[in-house]
């Protein structure tokens, strides 16, 4: 277990949690994805610190620790970037319940992909470890799927300030996404090509990237593009 890094991660995450928030728009329209973004590390904050002090850390016969904080951070955090982006896609417009459902599609399939991934990473069974894997890799396709395929199409239709702005935030995390099951798969619970410790230290960059770097990265985006657009019917605060 990499307790320097767990804690350096706990760290960053705690930190920059308060800058996004501090630095953050918090007016219309800019405010509910400062108070998303701002989230985001501050629970990935909480599950480092979990795993620095072991808590939720089961050790597999073989010798594989699991990190179920992880899991638990993941299966928050990323529904809340997913909806970030959604939130992107529509903005302020849409028929009633459309974004709902959107909303509802694509956070069960992610939630989905975080739990089939744990199971994966519980299973002691060779088989069944890559049966799940790949059913987790399904679910994360799906993810894909919506974020390039509908989602995308609908963004282009709110201009192409707001469509540019969907476009680059939705390539960088979906970037970082598809580094994530190659960091399982090479690390313990996978393949075990690379140490515990290795595969501790790729997941805090990946994590920083996504939830730090996107952070201020997709913010400075949306700006710009809200910058050369108005909302149909937006009343300004």
């Amino acid at each position: 277990m990499d307790q320097t890094a767990f804690m350096i991660g706990f760290s960053v995450m705690a930190i920059a949690s308060l800058i996004i928030y501090t630095t953050g728009d918090k007016k219309y329209p800019f405010g509910h994805h400062t108070l998303v973004h701002a989230s985001v590390p501050f629970i990935a904050a909480t599950a480092y610190l979990a795993m620095a002090f072991g808590f939720g850390n089961l050790t597999l016969d073989s010798g594989t620790i699991v990190y179920l904080a992880r899991y638990a951070d993941w299966s928050i955090t990323t529904p809340l970037l997913l909806a970030g982006l959604v939130m992107l896609a529509f903005h302020e417009q849409g028929k009633p319940g459309e974004m709902g459902g959107f909303l509802t599609a694509i956070i069960v399939l992610d939630v989905m992909m975080i739990i089939t991934g744990l199971v994966s990473s519980l299973a002691e069974n060779s088989v069944a470890k890559w049966v799940w894997y790949s059913w987790s890799c399904a679910a994360f396709l799906g993810v894909v799927y919506l974020l390039w395929g509908p989602l995308r199409a609908l963004a282009a239709t709110r201009g192409n300030a707001l469509a540019g702005a969907y476009n680059k935030n939705v390539a960088l995390l979906t970037l970082v996404w598809f580094i994530y099951p190659i960091v399982f798969l090479v690390g313990p619970e996978g393949l075990s090509i690379i140490t515990d410790a290795t595969s501790v230290q790729a997941f805090l960059i990946l994590d920083i990237i996504a939830k730090v770097f996107y952070a201020f990265y997709a913010a400075a985006n949306m700006k710009k593009a809200l910058s050369h657009t108005t909302p149909v019917g937006a009343v300004r605060r």
